[in-house]
């Protein structure tokens, strides 16, 4: 799947829940979907600088040249968000990771329903994917 067809199955998915408690809980269970970094790679070089709370991100460039990404969060609703944006991002290829346009956040009332910490922990998160596949684009060529 592309990242706009992924980004618009995510708003499909939101737009069945009316309230925001009901979207914050569907946050929370994807986190509580997301597969788990191991404890050795929650160290402080895989860190994410900016967010409030613990997010810790692992990225690695398969054999495809498409990007995978592993993480996990010491807080729930950062975690359902990184479990969005890996969703997003995953088996991508850096290029298009690059370039992409994010609609989904403010499709699905994301941003707007985010205190102003966790908004720049959403920044510093998208950042730091995008910074991996800067890295990982150089290195192709």
């Amino acid at each position: 799947m592309t990242i706009n067809e992924i980004q618009n199955q995510i708003i499909d998915e939101f737009s069945d829940y009316e309230e925001w408690l009901d979207k914050y809980e569907y946050l929370i269970e994807l986190g509580n979907s997301l597969e788990m970094i191991s404890e050795d790679q929650k160290t402080p070089d895989n860190i994410i600088q900016g967010c409030q709370s613990r997010v810790w991100l692992v990225a690695n460039l398969d054999e495809d040249g498409s990007v995978s990404f592993l993480a996990d969060s010491d807080a729930i609703i950062t975690k359902g968000i990184i479990a969005l944006l890996i969703r997003v991002f995953n088996h991508q290829k850096p290029q298009d990771i690059i370039s992409s346009e994010l609609y989904f956040i403010d499709k699905i009332g994301l941003s707007e329903n985010l205190s102003p910490t966790r908004a720049n922990g959403l920044l510093a998160m998208i950042k730091q994917i995008r910074y991996y596949a800067l890295a990982f684009n150089a290195l192709k060529k």
